[in-house]
């Protein structure tokens, strides 16, 4: 039987056998990684700089982009390491590390972006109160309690999974360390907490989820009855991104974790696993940028300082 105190390490799950294709994995990683970084790093600097932007909802924004940092942070470098080496291998401390930290920053998101819908529903719905509620104390107070929640969780539900003795050997079907696959290798009453695990999660969520149902019906039923086409226009730029990123967040990790055992493959593990834990960090950025005239003159007025800023010595000397 191995224990955990003996398992030194866990094989992760390739991406491909062939040479050729694992260094086009590492490529294709490398150039995500570099897009979430830059994308969300334009974000967080920009947010930061410009005085204008210093509203709740840039302030959420901007804990959005450090949890989208952390997310990918903790899986994507770790993978493309292994491609670029050509191993599975992932020590103990560093799979127990991988699992704290996905946990951490999965969840404070999922928390912050029902914080976020709240912002928009008192914006949008109660704009005259929005000041008065959305003070500079609450909204600190609101995401110190995402990030603890975050936290909180991630403990729990991290020596819970590794306090189990493993026997089911120690390769796991997952290209990063993941709660489920090492609760599978558990030999003692593993299912029992895989399902509370999963119970948690799910009542947690639908909670969130319904709420931001919620939220977003009288939010759109007060959009639709502005007399003003441009209020409008200007409700909708700051909703439709956000719901954009939820929509994208809880549909791929809904159908990752709940769908049925028949059409669970290894392969298809792998792309819902990139798709929620890679992807939304990379494209959450434009997404936001995209909509939001404001967010997209702060970083435009951000890249062509740095622009400058870098060739100052070539103009001065023209």
């Amino acid at each position: 039987m191995i224990h955990n105190e003996e398992t030194k390490s866990f094989l992760l799950l390739p991406f491909a056998d062939t040479r050729e294709l694992q260094l086009l994995h590492f490529g294709l990683f490398l150039a995500i990684y570099l897009a979430a970084l830059l994308g969300n790093g334009l974000i967080l600097t920009a947010i930061a700089c410009d005085h204008r932007l210093h509203t709740p909802m840039y302030f959420f924004l901007l804990n959005l982009a450090l949890l989208d940092l952390g997310t990918i942070t903790s899986t994507v470098p770790k993978a493309m390491a292994n491609s670029l080496l050509d191993s599975r291998d992932v020590s103990y401390l560093v799979c127990a590390t991988q699992v704290f930290m996905f946990v951490v920053f999965v969840t404070a998101e999922f928390y912050l972006l029902t914080v976020m819908a709240y912002d928009r529903y008192v914006a949008i719905c109660q704009p005259l109160h929005y000041m008065t509620v959305m003070t500079s104390r609450t909204c600190v107070t609101m995401a110190a309690a995402v990030w603890g929640a975050g936290v909180l969780s991630a403990l729990v539900h991290t020596a819970n999974t590794f306090s189990l003795p493993l026997c089911q050997g120690n390769a796991l079907d997952q290209f990063f360390c993941e709660l489920p696959q090492i609760l599978k290798l558990s030999c003692s009453d593993a299912y029992l907490r895989e399902l509370g695990f999963i119970m948690f999660c799910f009542s947690s969520g639908i909670g969130c989820f319904v709420f931001l149902v919620l939220s977003y019906v009288q939010i759109f039923r007060a959009v639709l009855r502005m007399p003003s086409e441009q209020g409008r226009h200007k409700a909708f730029s700051t909703c439709l991104p956000h719901l954009a990123v939820v929509s994208l967040f809880i549909n791929t990790v809904m159908f990752a974790y709940l769908k049925p055992p028949s059409i669970s493959s290894p392969s298809l593990n792998l792309l819902l696993a990139v798709l929620y834990s890679v992807v939304p960090p990379a494209v959450n950025p434009l997404i936001y940028s995209m909509r939001n005239k404001e967010l997209k003159d702060a970083v435009r007025k951000l890249i062509w300082g740095m622009f400058f800023s870098i060739h100052k010595d070539t103009f001065t000397l023209q």
